[in-house]
């Protein structure tokens, strides 16, 4: 290669150097650092309060048999399978300063969704650590839907139902053992799943007396999981399988209600590039970075749109 070549490559690279999320944390101070990744109580009990406010309002229209009240039940499930967003910051210990309450908040979001909170830590956090990576990326070992015919059942939320209730069942039976899963975790993620056990069994007993969990609770969470499915599919689908996040993760520009439902984490590349700043700080993170993301979508719908044109 001639030495204009070998310029014109190396200058290349310095740009992508530039553009890297690494890089873009290094720039900023450790004054910087500080503010954005004070996590804080008082949002989070607020924010959690408005959320669980809503379904509790939503519950007691249902319970009551308002006119029309089977059409609160979609709203109702959004606002119910929307606490994985909750679930997921919990992972990270970032929506409430106590440690603690990450942790019991998270469980029972787990718990309202099937989905069990130690064990969705580690495989979170191995998201992360290798977001967007074939083969070591766990999120990548349920591929993303390819088809038309793909993305009908991967809407449904079918998928996903039974893959969380054999989950929970293999790891209740001492039997769950992924790459991402260390042996001394693994304890207490089966105690975890055990109690889960018991917990829907009583759940289960108590439709026998009454219907009210199936209506203000089981049957939303599964009209609800399609708006999560759609949701989640635009945090990576179709991004580059490379390491940079400013790459590898799309970042969707949409309204206040579903930011708000989604605990700021439309803001995604945000979140991926400084996994510590707490969901209450990540708007002013996306004011910094907004002329670095590479990734974007002008709302889910036309992210839904033009991942189907593809496909077709």
């Amino acid at each position: 290669m001639s030495q204009t070549g070998l310029r014109v490559v190396a200058a290349r690279r310095m740009v992508r150097r530039m553009r890297d999320h690494k890089a873009f944390l290094k720039s900023l101070s450790p004054e910087r650092k500080t503010a954005l990744t004070e996590t804080s109580d008082r949002a989070g009990l607020l924010h959690l309060a408005g959320h669980a406010g809503l379904i509790l309002i939503l519950a007691a229209l249902i319970a009551a048999r308002v006119p029309f009240w089977g059409l609160l039940l979609p709203l109702q499930g959004i606002a119910l399978i929307f606490l994985f967003t909750l679930e997921h910051e919990c992972t990270h210990r970032t929506p409430f300063r106590s440690a603690a309450l990450n942790d019991w908040v998270g469980r029972v979001c787990g718990f309202l969704i099937f989905l069990p909170f130690e064990w969705f830590r580690a495989f979170h956090l191995a998201h992360h650590r290798f977001t967007n990576i074939p083969g070591e990326d766990p999120e990548l070992d349920a591929s993303k839907p390819a088809t038309l015919r793909d993305w009908l059942v991967h809407v449904s939320g079918l998928p996903v139902w039974r893959a969380n209730i054999a989950l929970i069942l293999r790891l209740a039976a001492g039997r769950e053992r992924a790459r991402y899963l260390s042996d001394r975790a693994l304890p207490r993620m089966e105690r975890e799943a055990r109690v889960l056990l018991v917990l829907y069994a009583l759940v289960g007993l108590s439709l026998i007396w009454s219907s009210l969990l199936l209506w203000v609770w089981i049957v939303p969470v599964l009209l609800g999981q399609p708006f999560l499915r759609l949701y989640l599919l635009a945090e990576h689908g179709d991004c580059p399988f490379v390491a940079n996040m400013f790459e590898n993760t799309r970042t969707t520009f949409t309204n206040r209600i579903v930011r708000f439902l989604a605990w700021n984490m439309p803001y995604h590349v945000e979140h991926h590039v400084y996994p510590a700043v707490p969901f209450h700080r990540l708007p002013e993170l996306h004011g910094l970075m907004r002329e670095k993301l590479q990734v974007t979508a002008d709302g889910y719908a036309v992210f839904t749109r033009d991942y189907l044109r593809r496909r077709m």
